[in-house]
C-alpha cells in the first residue's frame, strides 16, 4: 500500500471506511469516504464507478467482509485493514 496519497490524489483509488458513521466521525483517512458495512451491498452501484478500493475499518475484520462480498461481484479492491495503517500509507 505504497503511494496511497498519491493514488488518492490521482483519482486512481478511492478509500472506504466500513465503520459506522459515528467511529468515522471520530478519526478516518483524510478524503476517504464513509459507507458502512451494512450499507456495501446497497451501494454497489458507488463502488462500481469507483476505479480501484482500498477498504478500511477499525482492525481490518469489517473490512475483510467488505472486501470478499466486493470481490465476488467483480469489484477491483483490497482490503487496508486498519484505518490507522491506512492513513499512515497516505502519508
Amino acid at each position: 500500500m505504497e503511494n496511497l496519497g498519491k493514488q488518492m490524489q490521482a483519482g486512481e483509488i478511492t478509500i472506504v471506511d466500513v465503520r459506522t458513521p459515528g467511529e468515522f466521525m471520530g478519526g478516518h483517512v483524510a478524503g476517504s469516504i464513509n459507507i458502512p458495512l451494512n450499507e456495501v451491498p446497497h451501494r454497489v452501484e458507488e463502488f462500481k464507478a469507483m476505479k480501484k478500493v482500498i477498504l478500511c475499518c477499525a482492525s481490518g475484520g469489517r473490512s475483510m467482509q467488505a472486501t470478499g462480498y466486493l470481490r465476488q461481484i467483480g469489484i477491483n479492491c483490497e482490503n487496508g485493514g486498519s484505518w490507522i495503517d491506512v492513513n499512515r500509507a497516505t502519508a
